[in-house]
């Protein structure tokens, strides 16, 4: 359990913070970098959630934890050294990503194939999910580059790049299943 007596510590005043090992970098580090984003998709996903009915709020719900563990998972590197902590630390799990590809062949099931790109909007979920789709593209950029330099938990790279899927095929739900969907017009304004 967490608890926060004091909100401001003053130790990141130089511009470093701590990671989850304890380990000291510098706020602009690629892994900060990777695990605000998710933060970012967290509180876009919080936003989305004002405009959701209860089936697509639960499932939001869902995913706000779990990008409190993907961030977890990502503030802590040494993915080999796990064993050795004196708490293990948190890893995203396959299963999250299987629960996050159910439900979006769930949700598919109910649209018509797509004939063309469709632009970000429609409704006002839509449009908030869409924003969540692309936050989290961004979050997944820079978890893969990353990775091209220090490891990072496979499950998590897969759930960003299954969560932006999701994010997609609830927007095209929310725009009254895909009927309301805002089709791209190639040179439409020329």
């Amino acid at each position: 359990m967490v608890v926060l007596n004091k909100i401001y510590t003053k130790t990141g005043d130089a511009g470093e913070t701590a990671l989850g090992n304890g380990v000291r970098v510098a706020k602009h580090s690629l892994r900060v970098q990777a695990y605000g984003t998710v933060d970012e998709v967290n509180s876009t996903v919080g936003l989305a959630r004002l405009h959701t009915a209860e089936t697509t709020d639960s499932q939001l719900a869902a995913i706000q934890n779990d990008l409190f563990d993907l961030g977890a998972d990502l503030c802590r590197p040494d993915m080999e050294r796990d064993a050795e902590a004196e708490y293990p630390p948190l890893r995203m799990a396959s299963s999250q990503v299987e629960r996050l590809e159910r439900e979006i062949d769930e949700m598919n099931d109910a649209l018509e194939p797509l004939r063309s790109f469709i632009l970000p909007g429609g409704s006002p979920l839509a449009a908030h999910l869409h924003l969540c789709r692309t936050v989290t593209r961004r979050a997944e950029r820079l978890t893969m580059e990353l990775a091209t330099m220090e490891a990072v938990n496979e499950a998590a790279i897969t759930y960003l790049n299954r969560l932006s899927d999701w994010f997609f095929v609830a927007a095209r739900i929310a725009n009254d299943d895909g009927r309301a969907d805002v089709l791209w017009v190639p040179g439409a304004n020329r």
